[in-house]
């Protein structure tokens, strides 16, 4: 007889599983679910060691899975500089102020997810602002988007950055219109001339960092992270596993500029076990939108000097195409960003090429953000496969502005989501944090509203493209376990898949939306265990 360690009964349970949409107890055996079905027959089940919790009515799901995450950033930006609030150039300067006086002579100072657009008017960071209060400390503070950062003096001295210094391909340093020293503000590529020289964190400080953001994923309701990886990641998880101190399943994927680092990170952890897996490759075709750097096919409405750039994956010309041909030839995933209508365009172009080259197969291809889409383009997700990786708060984020970089006609397509679904295309829902809150509550209340931030949009910006609670939590759920090619082991709550469960204070489908992120997470499980209680 199957013994039964415990159960959860009288709650309103919502499984993701269209053959049994509702039920109101769980029964959990081990790591897997045992049993969905009413509260009278899973108490049956109960024997003399089973533990019963009893939720009095309260709402459960299938754990969230975060389909876009930079994890370990996210756990260091838990304990470092916090200037995404900052609408004041005072305050943002008191802020880096403050920070000085708690660090050492040399210290850098990191991180920050910085906002311009929240000033007013917005304007960029500028080296003269934090020069006089950072003499002896370097400083490389990246926008929340993290394609570009404001350094100060002593950082450009360490580069070797001055007026003379040329923009790297895919990057850019600007410069001031008069006099041509560099104002601080680096983007994309350019970044690299400081970042080479800031230290590398010990892995102490690594393991450290993420199990913070654990702790912080198991208190947001999330049992699944993708991970949009890099080597210090990868340690620093490998090394939790090892000391089975994993409390959310993750999902990685290595650089495509360093295609021999999969290989590597995979042969140090065992087969067959889905607390650390590797997907495949993550590259990029262009930068962001709030950075000007997100690539059009025409200028930007509010710098027409600009229609944005490729990133450093695109040289020299037909590398990222050379390099995900070959990776589909292992049997790769590919997970590409593109935020512009032509970044999009050329890696569907892309695709589309080695798809006819190399034949047809289930790869599940994912462009991360697909955030502006020209409308003819958007059928070729479902003609090619290609799942549509997104990030519903960016909406109400970047609604607030995006108009006035592009304009009202290609704003209107940008995170399309009904568009995409009317085309029955497939939507992994995700975070982006750092750059955007890990919290999935606030991602379904953006993909359901798109209520911008401001306010300014009660009925929803492009209220066309808002979608059902339904397709939203399935976008978190499902769908994100279908862009790992497990949906059969989690993703909805039925019988032998992994007891990966949420609780939540409120049943989504009976309050209304604008009280969805008030909602608070009562219990998390992974794998049966309860990792977090409110």
């Amino acid at each position: 007889m199957i013994e039964v360690d415990l159960i959860l009964i009288n709650g309103a349970v919502w499984t993701v599983n269209p053959d049994q949409p509702w039920a109101d107890a769980v029964a959990i055996s081990g790591e897997n679910i045992l049993a969905v079905g009413s509260s009278k027959a899973i108490q049956k089940m109960a024997g003399s060691a089973t533990k019963s919790i009893d939720l009095n009515g309260a709402f459960v799901l299938p754990g969230f899975i975060d389909s876009h995450t930079h994890f370990l950033n996210g756990g260091f930006s838990l304990s470092s500089i916090q200037l995404y609030e900052i609408k004041r150039k005072e305050a943002f300067i008191a802020k880096i102020k403050e920070r000085v006086g708690s660090l050492g002579k040399g210290e850098w100072i990191l991180n920050g997810d910085w906002d311009h657009q929240k000033f007013d008017p917005p304007q960029l960071p500028h080296k003269s602002w934090i020069d006089s209060v950072t003499p002896e400390n370097p400083v490389c503070i990246n926008r929340y988007d993290g394609h570009m950062v404001l350094v100060n003096t002593v950082a450009l001295r360490m580069a070797g950055i001055t007026k003379d210094t040329l923009s790297p391909a895919g990057g850019e340093i600007i410069k001031d219109n008069l006099t041509g020293e560099p104002t601080g503000i680096l983007k994309d590529a350019a970044m690299g001339f400081v970042s080479q020289y800031i230290p590398e964190y010990s892995l102490e400080e690594k393991v450290k960092a993420a199990a913070a953001a654990l702790n912080y994923a198991a208190q947001m309701g999330v049992t699944t992270i993708h991970d949009m990886n890099y080597e210090e990641s990868a340690l620093a998880l490998e090394q939790l596993f090892r000391d089975k101190k994993l409390t959310a399943r993750i999902h990685g994927y290595t650089p495509i500029s360093q295609p021999e680092y999969l290989p590597a990170v995979k042969s140090n952890i065992p087969p067959n076990q889905f607390y650390l897996t590797w997907g495949g490759l993550k590259g990029f075709i262009d930068g962001s939108l709030g950075s000007d750097t997100a690539c059009f096919f025409e200028p930007y409405t509010d710098n027409p000097l600009t229609s944005g750039l490729l990133a450093p994956d695109m040289f020299p010309d037909g590398e990222m195409e050379n390099r995900i041909l070959q990776a589909d030839r292992e049997g790769l995933q590919l997970a590409v960003h593109a935020i512009g209508d032509k970044a999009n365009h050329i890696i569907l172009d892309i695709f589309e090429r080695v798809i006819k080259k190399n034949g047809a197969r289930d790869r599940r291809w994912r462009i991360e953000h697909a955030q502006h889409l020209l409308p003819e383009d958007m059928n070729r997700f479902v003609e090619l496969g290609i799942l549509a990786s997104m990030q519903p708060y960016h909406v109400i984020d970047d609604g607030r502005w995006a108009a006035k970089k592009i304009g009202q006609d290609r704003a209107r397509y940008t995170y399309p989501f009904q568009s995409l679904l009317d085309k029955d295309a497939v939507l992994a829902f995700g975070s982006d944090w750092t750059v955007a809150p890990m919290n999935p509550l606030l991602g379904i209340y953006a993909a359901v509203t798109r209520n911008t931030l401001d306010g300014k949009n009660p009925e929803g910006w492009f209220p066309e493209q808002k979608i059902s609670l339904e397709d939203a939590i399935r976008g978190y759920t499902l769908n994100g376990a279908y862009a790992e090619f497990a949906e059969d082991k989690k993703g909805s709550l039925e019988e032998g898949k992994y007891a990966d469960i949420v609780v939540l204070q409120n049943n989504l489908f009976e309050i209304p939306p604008s009280a969805i992120p008030q909602t608070q997470i009562l219990k998390t499980i992974v794998g049966g265990n309860i990792v977090y209680k409110r």
